[in-house]
């Protein structure tokens, strides 16, 4: 789960069965390079890939929590929010992220 308020990624055990409250979910990574993570998804080798909202950085985090790299993608006005929606591309190669910059909301894909 992205903790834009905490700037965190948390996990919620067995999220998509629960039945029940987690409360906040367990830290994964907190402050570093996160900065108002505002969506995630899992890459092929296991590690979350979080996009920032705060400064425009995508920030590829490993399930330990180690923050292992970052990549500015949206150089416009240093983020502020534009950036939202990830998905892995179906080849596993290359992801898709949404740059809500101005009026475009353009999809775009780093590689």
């Amino acid at each position: 789960m992205a903790d834009s308020v905490s700037n965190r990624i948390a996990a919620i055990p067995n999220a998509v069965f629960r039945q029940s409250d987690d409360g906040s979910g367990s830290t994964v990574s907190h402050g570093g390079a996160l900065n108002v993570p505002l969506g995630l998804v899992i890459a092929p080798n296991g590690h979350v890939v979080t996009a920032n909202g705060g400064d425009g950085n995508l920030v590829e985090t490993t399930p330990s929590g180690k923050q292992a790299a970052v990549v500015t993608v949206d150089k416009n006005d240093g983020g502020a929010g534009d950036l939202f929606g990830l998905a892995i591309k179906p080849s596993g190669h290359g992801v898709y992220f949404v740059d809500d910059f101005g009026m475009d909301n353009n999809l775009q894909l780093l590689f």
